[in-house]
């Protein structure tokens, strides 16, 4: 018995946390205190280091995807701006041109109380990829544009630009050379969203098309009420290099969303709900909406420059339903010219200068325009399987428009054959 006692004093006294919360029987409460401190200290030390190594990681990977997107910068990455109020930060520009000083005598209306730019409303662009050989038909457009507040950049692919100098509006106008460049290789690195933002819709056309029976204002009044995020005027009959049925004038219509055609490889009937049957439109004069530009921009692949493959994708770009946000217009229509400038082309039966014909001499004998076509295809298969390869590995991503679906030619056929047979047995 005696024992037990001994031996439950004995536990009493060498037990260390028995002593009211001391840490130890030596030890006072305020040594351990301190030591639990720098324990937390050093855990909020390590989880800010990994926090700061994490987002300096999303920083770099975000400045791959948007190099200069600074609007989303100010909200995303707001260290790179720290040393600047946010009331002088301007996340948009815009391809106006500004006087170098004011013409009048009064103070300027430049205010100082805020850094935000006002425009008037109802601002447009067109962008054109021009070559000196179509000098006379993009006359006709501009002037066609220019008295409807449109803004006008041209992109010179062959080098020449002094020679527009001649006419009255070439001053009005932005030119921006690049040699033997495409249009969309100049879109993608001259009209990024925050640049034209703010246009409320942008055409972005090619230099031959005719446009006698085309007006920007009457265009741009169906556009808006039919709600189309992507249009383009409908092509006139007689116009060369017709692609797709859908994009052939009506005559009977303002306006169309599809088109139903049981000839050809591509059947559009009432089971094609989508491109080139519907939400479709060709890269010859493509107008978007500013919205529908921002995803554009983004869905333009920088090393693709011909652009083929992406006028089945831009249905995506629509802001919902392509199958009515993107439309045709048949009263305001164009000529297509199919005149082919670009990597040594020209108007049929122009005779070529003496300095041409030197230079073709001198180069070699290579078919320019084969090899154009050549590349063009290897970048529509590229841009197919990288669009493949983003679905496959975008797991939070799912198509919007899986249930539409474009039969091909051999395939309808079947259907309808099997469908023929059915009604017979019955």
């Amino acid at each position: 018995m005696k024992s037990l006692k001994s031996w439950k004093m004995n536990l009493k006294k060498k037990n260390p946390f028995r002593d009211g919360g001391k840490c130890g029987l030596k030890m006072k409460p305020f040594p351990c205190m301190g030591i639990l401190c720098i324990g937390m200290l050093f855990i909020v030390y390590r989880t800010m280091i990994h926090q700061y190594h994490e987002t300096q990681m999303d920083d770099r990977m975000y400045e791959k995807m948007y190099p200069f997107d600074v609007s989303a910068e100010i909200h995303l990455l707001p260290w790179k701006l720290r040393n600047l109020p946010r009331g002088i930060v301007q996340a948009a520009s815009d391809l106006e041109l500004r006087p170098l000083w004011s013409h009048s005598n009064s103070k300027s209306k430049v205010g100082a109380s805020s850094a935000k730019i006002e425009y008037p409303t109802g601002h447009y662009l067109l962008a054109m990829p021009v070559g000196i050989k179509q000098k006379h038909n993009v006359d006709a457009v501009v002037q066609k544009f220019l008295p409807e507040n449109f803004t006008v950049i041209l992109f010179h692919y062959d080098g020449k630009v002094n020679e527009w100098n001649d006419l009255e509006w070439s001053g009005q106008a932005l030119h921006i050379v690049a040699q033997n460049q495409t249009k969309w290789w100049f879109a993608k690195r001259f009209l990024h969203p925050n640049v034209v933002s703010l246009y409320d819709y942008i055409f972005l056309w090619d230099e031959d098309l005719g446009v006698k029976h085309f007006h920007p204002a009457n265009y741009l009044k169906i556009v808006k009420s039919a709600g189309l995020e992507i249009s383009q005027p409908a092509l006139d009959p007689n116009s060369t290099d017709i692609h797709h049925r859908i994009t052939i004038r009506s005559r009977t219509k303002k306006f169309h969303r599809r088109v139903w055609d049981a000839r050809g490889s591509v059947k559009c009937t009432n089971t094609s709900w989508g491109p080139p049957c519907t939400g479709f439109v060709e890269g010859m004069a493509p107008v978007f909406s500013r919205a529908a530009w921002f995803c554009t921009w983004h869905l333009l692949q920088n090393d693709l420059v011909h652009g083929w493959g992406m006028d089945m994708k831009l249905g995506y770009c629509a802001q919902g339903d392509r199958t009515k946000k993107v439309g045709v217009v048949d009263s305001e229509y164009i000529v297509h010219q199919g005149i082919q400038t670009l990597g040594g082309g020209g108007h049929p039966g122009k005779k070529a200068s003496y300095s041409e014909e030197q230079s073709k001499r001198h180069s070699s004998s290579v078919d320019v325009r084969a090899e154009i076509r050549r590349q063009s295809t290897r970048e529509l298969d590229v841009f197919k399987k990288r669009w493949n390869k983003a679905v496959e590995e975008d797991k939070d991503w799912s198509d919007p428009f899986t249930k539409d679906s474009v039969v091909p030619g051999d395939e309808y056929m079947r259907r309808r054959k099997a469908k023929r047979r059915r009604k017979h047995r019955a």
